[in-house]
């Protein structure tokens, strides 16, 4: 609030301007009397430039006479009001509060042109002003025009670098600080440990950590938190817990980090702990812990878990806004439940395109084309969504997983009719829905044709595509090409020695496995995995530890028996061994997901729903039994490969063999 001071000459005219502008603050109104109203106004006129006082919501007001001044600053300049240190620090703040930088730079100019131009505490409010709102070359200008700094003036500009994305130029001005003789405070402190989190910069984090304690403010429960941010997210959660269990107060940042952090190592178990001891300490959770912990629970495929949170979401009064709704939708579609992925979407308080490109990767993930396209086709028409690359990587991929080859065609050139350059992964999803319908000459082509230099990803597409529909030659081709480009380059080896035995050539199979041997490259061990009971069950190909391995084994060889009495032959083509045909059928019988369903079965109500969870890609034959084994016990078994859901039901399964 600012007083204007007292001048006569203008009392009339800026006592008519201050009745519509300002809001009187006169110690004593004067009482209703007898004499007439110009004796009153007179009276009023004479009191009201001495008391009227000017509120916060004018500060920034316009001029009256310019269009690049500002009113209080036009009082300033004709005498009504004195310039003090008061005054600009409130205009400064008040610009700072509603990032209002036009209004800063205009009363950073007019500082210059005071006696206030030199003193430090408004240096310290412009420079703050700046950095908070966003002008950091116009900050750092400011900053090494001063010819005097505090901790206040290293830390704004510590901060303001913290808060906009520009950690390494904080952490570079640290030691100069220091130099300077500053000594750092909890919020300096704080923001470059900040900064270490953002880098992922584990060495620079365990320095300022060094200075922390070195200043006295290991203890600090904002500095805390910001330790505890770092440690999590460089991974060093044992560090992380360490300093959390260290502080001697908590607040609902320490807490939220920690659990975060234990959410993306994927440690869901060790995170929901947390959360729930949080919860019984009184520390409410915020939206990115819910979005934390659900993230957790779709890489795991654990829906119970991410029920729950829903349901303790619901709870709390929170809405299906944002990013946790976004991230909720993504949890029932990851973990095999599409539909109640769709009723999220419906519910949602706000429709963006973030949350359409969930749904879309949802139905492309459950090979839902027709479902997708609809999506796509009815978001072009809603106003102020506007389709980005990912969308259209979202429906390529359901064109792609659906064998909508057209679609997926014109998909990917209206794609460049938005402006939106094909990125590498669009090129890959393209040459997948060529590969996929069989058109393998036809994904060469699009290779060697595209504009930019095709990538071990691109060729690796190819090569999937080429194991799919047994091409010997033409997997070779793009095996090499993949190796070349990148010789580590994930399953290569495995996917060519896989073409070779499946055309009977063993020799070749040999020197494949020769040089993978000799790279030191070994396969990913396949296993999958079903939750029974908010209890994860693993398995791999012909497990014997698992504590009802007896029972397991028994209720498979039965479902064996009763699905090969209906049709079933085991497709030994699968098996990439140099066997006999027997011992092909005996290795095919007890693969991990085989095993997996049939502890689901022995553990799960009749009728329900039976979940299961694979590292890698479903192998072929497992495909054909699973299709089987839901028409015998006629129940919906979900599957969830490294590529894709399959749901199985009466006999058929939702990828129509086309996957």
């Amino acid at each position: 609030m600012i007083q204007c001071k007292r001048n006569s000459s203008l009392i009339a005219a800026v006592s008519r301007i201050f009745r519509t502008l300002y809001q009187s603050a006169t110690p004593s109104t004067p009482p209703y009397s007898d004499v007439s109203d110009d004796t009153n106004n007179n009276k009023w006129n004479n009191n009201i430039i001495s008391h009227y006082i000017i509120d916060d919501k004018n500060l920034l007001r316009p001029s009256l006479i310019s269009n690049s001044s500002l009113h209080i600053l036009d009082l300033i300049d004709n005498g009504s009001l004195e310039p003090n240190r008061t005054i600009y620090n409130n205009l400064l703040k008040r610009c700072t509060m509603l990032g209002k930088l036009k209004q800063g730079k205009l009363v950073h100019t007019h500082i210059l042109n005071s006696k206030f131009k030199n003193d430090l505490i408004i240096q310290n409010s412009i420079l703050f002003m700046y950095a908070k709102c966003g002008s950091l070359e116009i900050a750092r200008q400011v900053f090494d025009e001063m010819p005097v700094k505090d901790m206040v003036t290293w830390t704004s500009m510590i901060t303001g670098y913290s808060q906009n994305e520009c950690a390494s130029s904080a952490l570079v001005l640290f030691p100069e600080m220091i130099r300077d003789g500053a000594r750092p405070n909890e919020f300096t402190l704080s923001s470059l440990v900040k900064c270490c989190g953002v880098l992922g910069s584990y060495v620079d984090g365990e320095q300022i950590h060094g200075c922390c304690w070195k200043y006295g403010f290991q203890s600090n429960v904002f500095v805390g938190s910001s330790l505890v941010d770092m440690y999590a997210k460089c991974g060093y959660l044992r560090e992380a817990q360490l300093v959390f269990d260290e502080l001697e107060s908590k607040n609902e940042v320490s807490w939220n980090s920690l659990i975060s952090g234990y959410a993306r190592k994927g440690d869901g178990e060790e995170a929901l702990a947390l959360f729930v001891k949080m919860q019984r300490e009184d520390y409410g959770a915020t939206d990115f812990t819910y979005s934390a912990l659900l993230c957790s629970s779709s890489s795991m495929g654990s829906l119970e878990q991410g029920k729950w949170l829903h349901a303790h979401m619901m709870k709390s009064g929170r809405k299906l806004a944002g990013y946790v709704g976004n991230t909720l939708l993504h949890m029932y579609a990851k973990s095999g439940n599409i539909w109640d992925a769709k009723k999220v979407f419906d519910r949602l308080v706000k429709v963006d395109v973030i949350s359409c490109n969930s749904m879309l990767i949802g139905y492309a993930q459950h090979g839902f084309g027709k479902e997708a396209v609809d999506l796509f086709e009815e978001m072009m028409l809603w106003d102020g969504i506007k389709p980005n690359d990912i969308t259209f990587l979202s429906v390529l991929t359901a064109c792609s997983h659906a064998g909508l080859l057209d679609e997926g065609k014109y998909y990917f050139e209206l794609m460049k009719k938005h402006g939106l350059e094909p990125k590498v992964s669009h090129y890959t999803t393209v040459v997948d829905l060529l590969g996929r319908a069989g058109l393998l000459d036809r994904a060469k082509s699009f290779i060697e044709e595209i504009p930019i230099e095709p990538t071990a990803t691109i060729w690796g597409a190819l090569l999937g595509a080429s194991k799919m529909h047994k091409n010997t030659e033409m997997g070779a081709y793009a095996a090499q090409k993949v190796l070349e480009l990148d010789p580590s380059y994930s399953g290569t080896h495995t996917l060519l020695s896989n073409i070779y035995a499946s055309a009977g050539k063993w020799q070749d199979v040999a020197k494949v496995r020769k040089m993978m041997k000799d790279s030191k490259l070994k396969k990913e061990p396949a296993c999958s995995w079903v939750e029974i009971e908010n209890s994860v069950h693993v398995f791999v190909a012909n497990d014997f530890s698992h504590p009802k391995k007896d029972k397991v084994y028994e209720m498979w060889e039965n479902l064996n028996q009763k699905i090969k009495e209906i049709g079933y032959v085991p497709d030994t083509s699968h098996v990439h061994l140099y066997v006999d045909q027997q011992e092909k059928e005996l290795n095919l019988q007890y693969h991990s997901e085989k095993l997996a369903l049939a502890f689901a079965l022995l553990n799960t109500s009749p009728g329900s729903t039976i979940r299961i969870m694979k590292n890698i890609r479903v192998c072929g034959d497992c495909h054909s039994a699973i299709k089987y084994v839901s028409l015998v016990v006629k129940r919906e078994i979900i599957v969830r490969d490294t590529n894709r859901f399959h749901h199985f039901r009466n006999g058929s399964c939702s990828c129509r063999d086309y996957w």
